[in-house]
């Protein structure tokens, strides 16, 4: 008779086979799911319209909402491994959808290792200074708060002696890729949008999603515990020369320099919120110890 705790029915003891969940398949997740080898993977999904489009990447579906958290009560006790990426709220100082996500997974048979996809964001404003995994998390942002809130819960998760659950997190700056919906400058480019003068410029960070999909894979063997990561490539750019490299890649004109005080009348908030921070992340602990070697080292070779 299938058992109602695993979606694939009974789990036999001699069952060896790794099984992947993902939390949040959405473009990244998907990618990951792709280049999966002899992994059973399942995929939550909120959405009963993308099941057949999960399936067709030899991903079993399964409808729950973690915002719902009776919903969820299939995942218990079935994955060896989990890659949480789905976000917070959009409003609240905590993570909800974390904790519904933590409870089932802790009943019974916990994963062996689970990644959380977080943001760089964690760091808020560095004053453009370098900045390693060993910096203080400032959040600014309510979005990043949440992510904090979201990483402090799993790190406890993965100190529980009852858990032996090896928590990696990774914090990701803004991911691009050609294939990816709105994934390149492209459409803001032909907007328009203006950008700082170079005297009040950010420094930006980027990340292929090809790139970040491998780095997800890796964390999920290779990652220790209690361990967070910058995910990003090695370029290092003021967000204006980044959006005036995209367009001269794509033939398209410079956006306009304007001063911070005029940008705050006329950018909308979110735009403004990206201006007010920036950081240099390093990924030095990345590249040595997940090992991972970019495939788009800078953000013009993966534009290109």
């Amino acid at each position: 008779m299938p058992s109602n705790q695993s979606p694939l029915g009974a789990l036999p003891s001699r069952f060896k086979r790794e099984r992947l969940l993902i939390i949040g398949c959405g473009d990244v997740g998907q990618r990951v799911a792709r280049v999966q080898r002899h992994v059973r993977v399942v995929a939550l999904t909120s959405s009963p319209a993308r099941v057949e489009a999960l399936r067709a990447l030899g991903v079993t579906p399964l409808v729950g909402n973690l915002d719902a958290p009776a919903s969820l009560q299939r995942l218990s006790g079935w994955a060896t491994r989990v890659l949480h990426l789905a976000p917070p709220p959009l409003q609240g100082a905590t993570d909800p959808r974390t904790l519904a996500l933590m409870r089932v997974l802790m009943r019974r048979n916990a994963p062996r290792s689970l990644v959380y996809g977080s943001t760089s964001g964690v760091y808020g404003d560095c004053a453009g200074a370098w900045v390693s995994e060993q910096r203080e998390v400032k959040p600014i942002t309510p979005r990043a708060q949440r992510r904090v809130d979201a990483e402090a819960r799993l790190r406890h998760l993965g100190r529980l002696r009852s858990s032996a659950v090896r928590v990696s997190v990774l914090r990701i700056p803004g991911i691009y890729a050609p294939d990816r919906e709105n994934g390149t400058p492209r459409a803001r480019l032909l907007r328009g949008t203006a950008v700082l003068t170079r005297e009040e410029d950010v420094f930006t960070n980027h990340i292929h999603a090809d790139d970040l999909a491998r780095a997800c894979q890796l964390a999920l063997w290779r990652g220790k515990t209690q361990r967070s990561y910058n995910v990003n490539d090695d370029s290092q750019m003021l967000m204006g020369d980044y959006f005036d490299m995209a367009a001269d890649l794509y033939g398209l004109a410079k956006p306009p320099r304007i001063p911070r005080a005029q940008a705050q009348t006329e950018l909308p908030a979110m735009q403004l919120s990206f201006m007010s921070e920036s950081r240099r992340l390093l990924n030095t602990r990345m590249k040595r110890e997940l090992r991972l070697q970019l495939r788009y080292p800078k953000a013009e070779d993966g534009l290109a």
